[in-house]
């Protein structure tokens, strides 16, 4: 029972002074990180290091029921703290004793632990649930593809509420085990490295492991039908990817191009510095989806991406972001310039490789191809607003930044930039401030001005991004362009 005490208020104001902040009540945690595109995307109050997610699944009717245990620490004094999910809870126990719990908002699941949890305690808790994933729209879309023979999660900015809690936001990465049973015939696949695969009474589970961190929203799970083929680099690391048995037609440029993934990643590694994981792939479900999507290790491509053929292009892009977007990862998602402008630009370098266009002259016919009343202008791509973070201007115009950066320090700066980048930041995360203050680390020269008028400017720049195009007429389009533009992201 607690005693209340009247002290005289001099006394009370010396008092409460001398009380450290320790032994302040435990307050909720908020119930997002602040991202002002998403306020109520992950959440305040504890850090995940690592995610425990054992499943079972049901191709036939898309029942998904499992455990998920989240290993987290305390970021302040908590009595109260949220997860991001929405599919029906059974229980939740936090350090092994019952906890309450109630949901709010589109995707909010609040735990009250049984004991709050103090600053750097850890906290082990287990969530047990289950649901049918394909009937959970929230905030009218649904980032779980059902598919003929089972289901997809595989979207950006978010996928994991559909299939285990998380706290939703690139800014807290974690390590996963992934382990999933199916029925017999069906396969299961996910991040890093196939750990171990059992068949028992008519079902194969799939145990993966992804050791490096990871944010929640690079965590895929596809089930299905698939032609699994295996192989290893040349320095040994895996290699798995997967084809859907129905992919039709679209199946043989499917594996004319990611069959090519091992071979592509060490041609980046030339410009990024060595590989950042310990596996690698691709995958190909039948959805009918239109984007592709760099889910770490293991990257989501649809077959409309191959719907003209093959297309090395789309597994450059996807395996580029391994080093950008997924290695280093953005601190908020207006930051997303850093994913996708380097990507592009990567395209931009295979092109100039295969000799099908070099990267000075997709610029300059990039530049060219848009009017300066057009509103591809008025995109930011270093702050590019919710409703047009996947905007073509991310794409284009921030790979115009970055060959602009190229064309004002010079190619051995440049170079330098493009690998020691991936290195400075490996594992974690960075905002465009960063990278500015980086490539003039590097470089040596001033370069805010380049980087606000090519990034956060909305009208077009009056110089082109390259000094061959004079500006007065479209040049000949490259031969690589169309195959680069059909590369874009969700949702």
């Amino acid at each position: 029972m607690r005693h209340r005490m009247i002290i005289p208020g001099a006394v009370a104001a010396s008092l409460l002074l001398a009380v450290p902040a320790s032994a302040a009540e435990p307050s909720p945690g908020t119930p997002g990180v602040g991202d002002p595109y998403y306020p109520e995307y992950g959440n305040g109050g504890y850090d995940v290091s690592h995610y425990d997610l054992r499943l079972t699944y049901q191709p036939k009717t898309d029942a998904l029921q499992g455990t998920a245990t989240l290993l987290a620490t305390a970021t302040q004094d908590l009595s109260r703290f949220n997860l991001d999910f929405a599919l029906d809870v059974s229980e939740i126990r936090v350090n092994g004793k019952k906890a309450k719990f109630a949901t709010s908002g589109a995707h909010e699941l609040e735990v009250t632990p049984a004991k709050p949890l103090a600053k750097g305690d850890k906290a082990t808790v287990v969530v047990r649930y289950k649901g049918v994933p394909s009937k959970v729209v929230v905030n009218g879309f649904t980032s779980w593809h059902r598919t003929p023979d089972g289901g997809v999660a595989a979207n950006e900015p978010e996928a994991a509420w559909w299939w285990f809690p998380s706290n939703d936001h690139p800014s807290d990465k974690a390590s996963y085990d992934v382990s999933v049973s199916v029925p017999d015939g069906t396969q299961a696949i996910s991040n890093g490295t196939l750990q171990s695969q059992t068949s028992r009474a008519g079902w194969t589970r799939y145990n993966w492991r992804s050791r490096a961190p990871q944010a929640t929203y690079l965590a895929t799970l596809a089930v299905g039908r698939f032609d699994i083929t295996k192989d290893r680099t040349d320095s040994g690391l895996p290699v798995i990817n997967a084809y859907s048995k129905d992919l039709g037609e679209h199946d043989g440029a499917a594996r004319a191009s990611v069959e090519r993934t091992a071979e592509i990643t060490e041609w980046l590694e030339g410009y990024f510095g060595k590989y950042p994981f310990d596996a690698m792939g691709g995958y190909v479900p039948n959805t009918d989806t239109t984007y592709a999507l760099e889910t770490q290790t293991r990257p989501f491509y649809s077959p409309d991406d191959f719907a003209d053929g093959s297309n090395t292009s789309v597994v450059v892009h996807e395996m580029a972001h391994q080093w950008y977007g997924d290695s280093v990862s953005l601190k908020g998602w207006k930051d997303i310039w850093i994913n996708e402008g380097f990507a592009r630009y990567s395209q931009w370098l295979w092109s100039e490789d295969q000799g099908e266009g070099t990267a000075q002259e997709l610029a300059d016919y990039a530049y060219a191809s848009h009017p300066a009343n057009e509103s591809f202008w008025k995109v930011k791509p270093g702050d590019p607003g919710p409703d047009n973070q996947f905007h073509r201007a991310v794409y284009d115009r921030g790979a115009m930044a970055v060959q602009a950066l190229r064309n004002k320090v010079g190619d051995k700066a440049f170079f330098k930039i493009l690998k020691g980048w991936p290195q400075q930041h490996a594992g974690g995360n960075a905002n465009v401030g960063d990278f500015t203050a980086y490539a003039e680390k590097v470089s040596g020269k001033p370069l805010a001005s380049l980087f606000d008028t090519w990034l956060f400017q909305p009208t077009k720049p009056e110089a082109p991004a390259g000094p061959r195009f004079a500006g007065k007429a479209v040049p000949k389009q490259p031969k690589s362009w169309k195959q680069i533009q059909s590369v874009t992201h969700a949702h």
